[in-house]
């Protein structure tokens, strides 16, 4: 299991973000941009954490050739939508988390998700 498995499952979530890279490069299932550094991500995922709601890991897939690439894939629900997702993580030489991708479906989960971390980040 991932540290960064671990501190999200614990809802730790300082803890999850003291995993990411200075620069990490988040790529959000909403925006087009990424967002990039640590400043940037952390209230993103402190926001997922009071959104998500029943969220937890399902599985976790080691993977690239370098060893340094895992898939966690998760099931949450957002008010009343339920909803699948992958968490891609990438690790740098020095094991910190420096690109973060997120994808969820269906769509109207997305949309669930896209308009509650609106309201929440405002």
């Amino acid at each position: 299991m991932t540290s960064f498995r671990a501190a999200v499952e614990a809802g730790d979530m300082d803890a999850a973000v003291a995993l990411l890279a200075e620069e990490v490069e988040f790529h959000s299932p909403v925006v087009h941009s990424p967002y990039r550094g640590r400043d940037a991500v952390a209230p993103i995922l402190h926001a997922v954490a009071e959104v998500f709601e029943d969220f937890r890991y399902v599985s976790e897939v080691g993977g690239g050739e370098d060893g340094v690439d895992k898939v966690l894939v998760f099931r949450a629900h957002v008010r009343d939508r339920q909803l699948e997702g992958v968490d891609l993580l990438h690790h740098d030489a020095a094991g910190a988390i420096d690109r973060l991708t997120v994808m969820i479906r269906p769509l109207s989960a997305l949309q669930a998700v896209a308009s509650a971390m609106r309201e929440k980040l405002a």
